[in-house]
C-alpha cells in the first residue's frame, strides 16, 4: 500500500509542478503586459504552487529512507515537515505577494488595463491547464477514500499522506482564483476602475491564506503525532481485548510515524495462569497478528501490567476520559 500511494502522489505533484510551472510563466507574461494586479497576483499563486510541489517532491524522496541507529523510527515524518514548509510557501510567496499587489492597486495611483484580451486568453488557458491537474488529484483522493470505504471529506481530515491533500487543495484554489482574476480584469474592462482589479487580487491572497493555514494546521497535528485512523485504532483494541491470554486492555496508545507507517503500544493485563515463557511468546505471536492483519502497523510494543495499578488507570482516564480500551 505505501508503494502504491507513493507513486500515485509522485504522479499527482509531478503533474501539478508542471502545469504550474507552464502557467506562472503565462501569467507574468501576460501581468506585465496588461498592468494587472489580479493577474500578477495570478502570477505569484502559480509560482508559490511550483514551488509546493518541489517541497513535496523533496518530502516524497526523503521520507521513503530506512530506518537507522539515528532514526530508528524511520523518516516518515520527515514528509510532513516539507509538506508544512511548503504551506509556508503559499502563504509567504503567494498571499502576501497578492496582498501587496491588491492594497498598491486600491490605494495607489489609477492605472490603465492594457490588451485586456490577452488575459482572458492566458486565463482560459491556464483554467484548462489546472483542470487536467486538479483532476488528477481528485482521482487519487476519490480512489484512496473508496480503499478506505470513507467520504472524500473524512478521508481528507484523517489523511496521512500531505501530498495529494496539497495538491487538491492548492489546485482547487488556482482554480477559484483564476475566476476571481477573470472577474476583476472584466469589471476593470468594464468600468474602467482599476479597484476591481486590486480587490480582486486581496480576494486572490485572502484565499492563498486561508488554504495555507489550512494546509499548515494539518501538518502540524501530523508533525506532532497524531493517532491512527480510528478504524485502525478500535480493530486493534479488539484483537488485543478478544485474546484468549488476555484479561484487559489496560491502555492502548496509536502514533503516525509516516504514510502508511503506524507505531502501536498497548499494556495488557494478561491471564496469571502465563508463565514467564509463555508470556514472552504471547507478546510475540500478538505482535505478528496485528502486522498481518493491518498493513500500517510498523512497529508494535506490547507491556503487561496489573489492571489495579491506580497511577496507570489514572493516567488513561486523564487521556481519554471515560473511554475504556477494553470496554
Amino acid at each position: 500500500m505505501a508503494s502504491e500511494s507513493g507513486g500515485g502522489s509522485t504522479l499527482t505533484v509531478l503533474l501539478a509542478g508542471g502545469v504550474n510551472l507552464a502557467i506562472a510563466v503565462l501569467k507574468a507574461i501576460a501581468g506585465l503586459i496588461t498592468g494587472s494586479s489580479a493577474m500578477m497576483a495570478e502570477a505569484a499563486h502559480s509560482v508559490a504552487d511550483t514551488i509546493t510541489e518541489v517541497l513535496l517532491l523533496t518530502a516524497l524522496r526523503r521520507s521513503g529512507r530506512p530506518a537507522d541507529r539515528v532514526h530508528p523510527f524511520g523518516y516518515g515524518k520527515e514528509r510532513y515537515f516539507w509538506a508544512l514548509l511548503a504551506a509556508v510557501s503559499i502563504f509567504a510567496s503567494g498571499a502576501m505577494f497578492a496582498f501587496y499587489e491588491g492594497f498598491s492597486t486600491v490605494f495607489g495611483e489609477p492605472q490603465e488595463q492594457e490588451s485586456p484580451l490577452l488575459a482572458y486568453g492566458v486565463l482560459a488557458i491556464a483554467f484548462a491547464l489546472e483542470s487536467v491537474s486538479w483532476l488528477q488529484a481528485l482521482r487519487q483522493v476519490r480512489r484512496e477514500s473508496a480503499e478506505e470505504h470513507r467520504s472524500v471529506a473524512e478521508h481528507l481530515r484523517l489523511i496521512d499522506d500531505p501530498a495529494p491533500k496539497t495538491v487538491l487543495f492548492e489546485d482547487s484554489a488556482a482554480l477559484l482564483g483564476i475566476l476571481l482574476a477573470f472577474a476583476g480584469i472584466g469589471l476593470h474592462h468594464l468600468t474602467g476602475s482599476a479597484i476591481w482589479d486590486g480587490l480582486a487580487s486581496i480576494a486572490i491572497g485572502a484565499l492563498l491564506a486561508v488554504v495555507a493555514y489550512t494546509l499548515g494546521r494539518t501538518n502540524r497535528g501530523l508533525l506532532i503525532g497524531r493517532q491512527a485512523d480510528p478504524v485502525l485504532v478500535r480493530g486493534v483494541r479488539d484483537h488485543l481485548a478478544n485474546a484468549p491470554e488476555v484479561d484487559a486492555l489496560v491502555d492502548l496508545q496509536t502514533m503516525l510515524l509516516g504514510t502508511d507507517q503506524v507505531l502501536v503500544c498497548a499494556r495488557l493485563d494478561f491471564v496469571d495462569t502465563l508463565n514467564a515463557g509463555e508470556l514472552e511468546r504471547v507478546c510475540v505471536r500478538l505482535a505478528g497478528e496485528l502486522s498481518a492483519a493491518f498493513t500500517d502497523i510498523s512497529e508494535v510494543f506490547l507491556e503487561p501490567v496489573p489492571r489495579t495499578d491506580a497511577a496507570l488507570r489514572s493516567a488513561v482516564l486523564d487521556r481519554y476520559g471515560d473511554w475504556r480500551p477494553s470496554g
